[in-house]
């Protein structure tokens, strides 16, 4: 039994998560069930995105990922399974992949169909009635086949977000993620940064980039090369959303610091 991830905007107060895990331990009762986040804002695609972008290479090959942010459960938008570097993707295609294409597009997906059995399908909990029993399925090593038709990877829905840019000397990204502890997560990689580099956002400067947080005073704004492998903006013993005023897409640049910066 492989493992499957869970990432959902359920929360803990309702019991949702525990009903989409009663489906997969029943069908799928050997498959270690590993919760990622449940408190992703409520419909909020594209934080459910970052999520997956943070951890899905963190779990051996063959692992399902299930994440269950669905605002048009019920519409037109298709349910699919996706692989991409021989992990499954289990969703709704609302641009749940775009991050994990980005970085190893998807090779294979299909469209779920849901199954026909003894209780009717929910318009509304599409998480318990087919995005886990697909997941379960793909977990019991049975072939994807079975799950639906294929569809072209090329036509799952991206979402739009910007790629980050070399402008010369420059590097130009934006904020991609605004974490619970309130660190500004950009889309500059951390590989690009030059030795010294500062930064300028929303018309603020942040000159150098330091090895930790006790590496400046409290209160005190600092670049970071963030864990997840891109650059981050900081206050230590603070929120740098708040102190700077920006949220995601908010435009950061980055260049090399010298005498004359």
């Amino acid at each position: 039994m492989a493992a499957i991830t869970l990432t959902t905007d359920y929360g803990s107060a309702d019991g949702y998560v525990g009903e989409v895990k009663g489906v997969l331990a029943t069908r799928a009762p050997g498959a270690a069930l590993i919760d990622v986040a449940h408190e992703v804002a409520r419909g909020d695609v594209r934080g459910a995105a970052w999520n997956l972008r943070r951890i899905w290479t963190r779990f051996p090959v063959g692992t399902i990922h299930l994440a269950i942010v669905d605002p048009g459960v019920g519409g037109e938008r298709l349910a699919i399974v996706a692989r991409s570097a021989d992990r499954w993707f289990v969703g709704p295609d609302n641009g749940l992949i775009t991050l994990v294409d980005r970085a190893h597009p998807v090779r294979e997906a299909r469209r779920i169909r849901p199954e026909s059995g003894e209780r009717p399908l929910s318009d509304t909990f599409h998480g318990r009635d087919v995005f886990a029993p697909a997941a379960a399925h793909l977990a019991a090593g049975k072939s994807p086949d079975e799950i639906g038709p294929s569809v072209e990877p090329s036509r799952l829905e991206r979402l739009d977000i910007p790629e980050p840019e070399r402008d010369g000397p420059l590097l130009r990204g934006h904020v991609l993620h605004v974490d619970r502890f309130g660190n500004l997560i950009t889309t500059v990689p951390n590989d690009w940064l030059p030795v010294a580099a500062e930064a300028e956002i929303a018309g603020v400067r942040i000159p150098g980039v330091s090895a930790s947080y006790d590496a400046v005073e409290p209160g005190h704004l600092l670049l970071t090369r963030g864990s997840g492998g891109t650059l981050e903006i900081s206050v230590r013993d603070g929120r740098a959303s708040e102190r700077l005023g920006v949220h995601r897409d908010a435009e950061i640049v980055v260049r090399p610091a010298g005498p004359e910066s």
